[in-house]
């Protein structure tokens, strides 16, 4: 099967960022022989272009990008390049677009054109950006825009989605605070900075618990660090953490919440303190219009709760309508792990579940 061919292809072959040669070069010689237009529409961005004589198109998106990870799955097909890994399963994606390329190429009829997108960065700096500035959508008049992400955990070949919030927004949030070290015996001419850093967590765990449950978001630390020894206060202090939401209004108060409370924990402790957020992608957040449309005419399981990872299919969402699914795999490996392997029997229920979407989408 050649769905399996191209992925397992495609594993060998992990490249980072935007950093693509031999990845675009395996694309371009796969959709070269079909009926359909190839060109780049930005930097490592590719598009294959179905031009059925409509007036309007859909699109469907895969990314291309792998991660800076060594694999560690022993398969006969494992990475080729030491140090980089498909770890998040975008082999998988990129192989259902390319089959659903070969589908499109043997029509001689569809409802509508289609615009197939692959694009990098997706882990890094969201290439999805990059394409939508290019003007691609606007010049081929694409109506909307689909895309899907294998998904361990749910069962292997049934498609899920759900309606509004889907993947958080997400930034990175790194604290760094600066006080004054003094011997224990001498603490009144310290500055403690560990002290300061509790205070500062405390009170940020605090403000994301008292916000109504009907908000989904996180904020996390996971990393703390402070001191030299035991007898000595703190001259510093850093934290690391993730901050996730849906709302732009919930992200953006915590984000404010997290300043006030430097501002409160530096004049209470004397201390000096830098935040920093990460810029992260916005929300994936599936219009309840199109959301309708699509569930006319196509089975896919509805999700009870989002998933509090984030994705930069958000940023065509910011452009023009789009909607996103999940693809099980089943009882795998998490997602962004050294032995990330899965069934590549469930990339036809992508392939298939795209093709009946153009088909079928009022």
């Amino acid at each position: 099967m050649q769905l399996k061919t191209d992925r397992r292809a495609l594993h060998q072959i992990p490249e980072l960022d935007r950093d693509l040669p031999e990845t675009l070069a395996y694309l371009k010689s796969s959709l070269a022989p079909l009926n359909c237009r190839v060109f780049s529409p930005a930097e490592t961005g590719l598009c294959a272009w179905f031009d059925f004589g409509r007036a309007e198109a859909l699109a469907f998106r895969a990314d291309c990008d792998g991660l800076p990870i060594c694999e560690q799955t022993g398969a006969a097909y494992a990475s080729f390049h030491p140090g980089a890994m498909h770890a998040c399963g975008h082999d998988g994606h990129m192989a259902i677009l390319l089959e659903l390329a070969r589908r499109l190429s043997e029509k001689k009829t569809y409802p509508r054109n289609v615009l197939l997108v692959f694009q990098s960065a997706e882990e890094t700096t969201g290439g999805a950006r990059d394409i939508c500035e290019s003007g691609v959508f606007e010049q081929y008049n694409v109506r909307a825009i689909f895309g899907l992400h294998l998904w361990p955990g749910l069962e292997a070949g049934v498609m899920a989605s759900r309606c509004r919030e889907l993947m958080a927004r997400s930034c990175e949030v790194t604290v760094d605070i600066f006080g004054k070290s003094a011997h224990i015996a001498r603490a009144e001419a310290g500055i403690d900075a560990l002290a300061a850093g509790v205070k500062f967590y405390t009170e940020a765990m605090t403000m994301e618990q008292v916000l109504p449950k009907k908000f989904f978001r996180l904020l996390k630390f996971g990393k703390f660090e402070s001191g030299t020894v035991r007898n000595a206060l703190a001259a510093q202090a850093h934290l690391e953490g993730s901050l996730r939401a849906f709302q732009d209004e919930v992200f953006e108060g915590l984000q404010e919440g997290l300043r006030s409370i430097r501002d409160r924990v530096c004049r209470e402790f004397g201390c000096t303190m830098d935040l920093h957020f990460s810029s992260g992608y916005p929300a994936v957040m599936n219009p309840p219009e199109l959301y309708a449309r699509v569930r006319q005419v196509m089975a896919f399981r509805e999700l009870e709760r989002p998933a509090m990872t984030a994705e930069d299919f958000s940023w065509y969402q910011r452009y023009l309508p789009g909607m996103f699914f999940f693809l099980g795999v089943g009882d795998t490996p998490a997602l962004h792990g050294d032995t990330f392997d899965f069934d590549e029997g469930v990339l036809e229920k992508g392939a298939d579940f795209f093709e009946e979407l153009g088909e079928k989408l009022p």
